[in-house]
Order: structure tokens, then sequence, then C-alpha cells
């Protein structure tokens, strides 16, 4: 009888941990997404490219998501000559851009403002946080809350459409990711398929125990066995004949290859691991969950992931983790004192490095939330004290949901920095210059990611080509120059 150790693929198969099977690789290699499932003839990437709809040249956005929703007053368009019953009690400060002002919690924004750009007029009709939420990341038009998304979020497509199987780490990354908002489901892929959702981060990375799982195998010899089990497919007729019928066979190509690359690449571990930087870099982004959140998008990007998002919301927020800051939640304006020095720095200290790094031609930073909040002064009741509230009880100060006017702020991406687009009235209740919605939100990062909004259809469930975006124009002032 031959002896089977001479043949080198023999060898390289009976070395392979039995328990490696298929199954188990895409469990442990695709458990940082959200969710894996076969997609049913999705061929975005071909489709779009025949369409001319998509750029090859790569760029990369970070998200920088203010779950709840800021008070757009008491960051970037404060109101000092509103009537008291509508001006809080913080003063504007002036930027080094002349004319710019913004709120005095906000020092070191001020110190960058020439590297940044603030569009203060954003405007739409979603009043709850899941409709916010959907009209803002997917272009959703109905002002009604919904339990999960009928669109996809622009992060979904965008994967989808610039998805590079080749590559060794992943195309779309959530630090902290948007998801939910309590049980709604604010994030998804609506009719496209869940399988390009984002690798997930979850944890504090400002913890010293603090791991990114299933990335860069640490054993060079169980790596280099994972890669000989590539072939795989071909001894599972079963699964294949399925994947044949379902027309996917190309996404699970995909996924399998990420996965694979995820394990086996020491590129990605390293992008990954903050333990790399220098702690002068650690400390100047903050030693907290939302600085080195922001650390690691910069890590990320110059590794070469294009989408990134990231959520600020948790403890650093106060009592109720997040900014939605109605008086029964918490005392909004201590709510604000408390968390907007954390989030100054971990924001400046991005943008400082997008640009020191020679990034902000190539990466775009946009920091907003799904709305801002009431311009007009709320008092009622504490529901429980905490961390910037008072005793349940306690009549004190807030701010409730406010969609019809809203700031963002920009920067990078080759974009005319240093300057203001749009504004409100004195009150801060309604948009007077420049207005514009979730629409034109969105097609300004698909224009900068390289994708043609007014281009591109994807297929709704019954297979029917729907544009990737129901409507709006790229604003014109951030048309950046690469």
């Amino acid at each position: 009888m031959p002896d089977s150790s001479a043949n080198p693929k023999t060898r390289r198969a009976a070395a392979v941990p039995a328990a490696l099977k298929r199954r188990e690789f895409l469990r442990v290699g695709l458990s940082g997404f959200a969710t894996l499932s076969l997609p049913e003839l999705l061929q975005l990437r071909a489709r779009a490219a025949a369409g001319g709809g998509v750029k090859k040249e790569r760029r990369a956005v970070i998200l920088v998501w203010l779950r709840g929703g800021a008070s757009h007053l008491e960051t970037y368009d404060p109101k000092p000559d509103a009537p008291n019953e509508f001006r809080g009690p913080f003063n504007p400060i002036s930027t080094n851009v002349p004319g710019m002002q913004i709120c005095e919690l906000l020092p070191r924004h001020a110190r960058i403002a020439d590297k940044f750009t603030l569009v203060r007029s954003l405007s739409h009709t979603g009043g709850g946080h899941p409709a916010g939420s959907l009209q803002m990341l997917g272009g959703d038009t109905d002002p009604q809350d919904k339990i999960k998304p009928v669109l996809p979020d622009w992060m979904t497509v965008a994967n989808a459409l610039l998805f590079d199987r080749s590559r060794r780490i992943p195309n779309y990354v959530g630090v902290n990711a948007i998801m939910r908002y309590d049980s709604f489901t604010i994030a998804g892929p609506g009719h496209v398929s869940p399988a390009y959702g984002p690798f997930l981060v979850t944890g504090d990375p400002s913890q010293p125990n603090f791991e990114v799982q299933n990335v860069g195998l640490k054993d060079a010899d169980e790596a280099a066995r994972l890669s000989g089990r590539i072939g795989l497919r071909q001894q599972l007729d079963r699964l294949t004949r399925a994947v044949d019928q379902s027309g996917a066979m190309n996404a699970l190509d995909d996924f399998e290859a990420q996965a694979l690359n995820l394990l086996t690449s020491r590129e990605a571990r390293d992008a990954f691991d903050l333990g790399r930087e220098p702690d002068r870099v650690r400390d100047r982004y903050g030693r907290n969950a939302w600085g080195q959140q922001c650390l690691m998008a910069r890590r990320l990007v110059e590794a070469g992931v294009e989408i990134i998002t990231t959520t600020f919301d948790g403890p650093l927020c106060g009592r109720v983790a997040n900014w939605d800051d109605h008086a029964v939640n918490q005392h909004v304006f201590e709510a604000l004192q408390f968390r907007l020095p954390t989030f100054d720095q971990a924001v400046t200290a991005l943008i400082e490095d997008i640009y020191a790094r020679g990034l902000d031609k190539r990466v775009l930073v946009v920091v907003t939330g799904e709305f801002g909040r009431t311009p007009r002064i709320t008092r009622v009741a504490s529901s429980g004290g905490g961390v910037a509230s008072g005793p349940a009880g306690t009549v004190q100060p807030g701010r409730d949901h406010w969609p019809r006017a809203f700031s963002q702020l920009w920067a990078g991406g080759g974009i005319e920095t240093g300057g203001v687009i749009g504004a409100t009235d004195r009150r801060g209740e309604d948009v007077v210059e420049r207005r514009f919605g979730p629409g034109d939100f969105l097609a300004t990062i698909y224009r900068h990611l390289g994708i043609d909004a007014e281009k591109v259809s994807i297929p709704d469930f019954s297979g029917r080509p729907v544009p990737i975006l129901p409507q709006g124009q790229p604003i014109a002032e951030l048309q950046g120059r690469v």
C-alpha cells in the first residue's frame, strides 16, 4: 500500500485539525461581522461597474455618530442673542477662523477650525430616534419610526460596491458600530445582503485587556494550516450545489477569502493593535473609549479600510448613556459639560492626525447624529439620579428632539475647510440659508467614495432595481479637490 506521507498534498490535509471544518472556519473567521447569510443573485459591483457608477480610486470615510442627537446650540451653532428661554448658560468663543464661533466647551475645536467645515443647515422630518437615524443613514424619507430599516444604510451599500476580496483587512469596520437604538435597529442591509455588514469591534479599547477577536492568528503554523484549507469547497458537494442554485458563489468566495485573510493576516492584527501606538499618541486622543475608538479608526484607514463608523455613547455621555438630553433623562447642560471635553479631545486628535499624516485628501471625517435638540429649553422632573441628573423628581432643564435644524462637522476628504455652510435663525429653530436633507448628506459621502448615486441601483427583494439614493445631491461646497 502506498505511503500517503510521501504526497505533499496529503500531508498538508492530514495536518489540519479535524475540528476545523468549513462550517467552523466560517463561524470563527466571520464572527466579527454583524451577520452572515448567502445573498441571492447579488452582483452589485458588476452591475455598477457596467453602468459607470463606481470609480476604482480608493478613498475612505470615518463617521463619528452621536447617538441620540447632540444639541447644535451647545456645539457648532451657538445663539448668544436668543431669548432666555432658548439660550443656554454657555458662551460662544472665537476660533482660528475669522467670524466662526462655536461653544466655549469646545476649545480644542476652536484651535483647529481651519481644518474643518461646519454645515449648520441640516433638516429632515424624522422626529423619533429610529426615523431620524433611518433618514440620515439610508435616505428613508418616511417620518415614521420603524423596527428595522427598509432601505439599506450607506455603509452596507458602499461596502457591497467597493468590496475587494483580495485585501487582507475588512472594507467596512464598526468600532462600537452604529446598529441599534433601544429595541430599534437603526442601521442594516435592507434589501442588500447582510453579508456586507460591518466587521464588529466591541468593548472598550482603552482597557488593558481589550482585544479584537478572530484577527491575525499568532501561531504561524496554525495560520499556515488554515490557509491550506481554502480548497474545502470541493469536498462539500451539497453546499456547492446549494450555492450554485442561489447564484451566490461569488459572495461566498468573497467572505471565505476575507475570513481567511483576517485569521492569517499579520497586517490586520497590527492595524487593530493600539498597543503599537506610542503612549504620547494614545494620551493625546484620550485614555477613554471615545479617544481610543478614534485612534483605532485612524489606524484602520491607514491600513486600507474604507468605511468606518464609531458611535459615541455609553458612560461617557452621562446617566442615560447617549445624547438624548430630555430633562426627564438628565440635566442637559450638566450632561454637555460632563461629556464635551472628552468629545472635544477625541475628535480634534483624529482630525489633526488625518492632516499631519497626509490622509486629508483620501479620508473624509464626518461628525453627526440623527438630529439636533429643541432650541426652547424644557423643564420637567428627572426620572432618576446619576451622572448629570438630579435625584428622581428634581426639576431640571432639557432639550428635546429637533430634526428641523442641526449641524455637522466635515474634515479631510480634500474639501475646502475653515468655513461655515448654511445658517439657522437667531433662535436656532429653522434653516434660513442653504437647507440640506439626508439625501444631500448621503450623496456627498457617496461622491467622496467615488460612487455616483444617480447611476447605481440595486435590486429589492423582488428583483426590481432601486436607486441607492431616493433623492439628494452632493453638497457643492464640500466638493473635494482630488
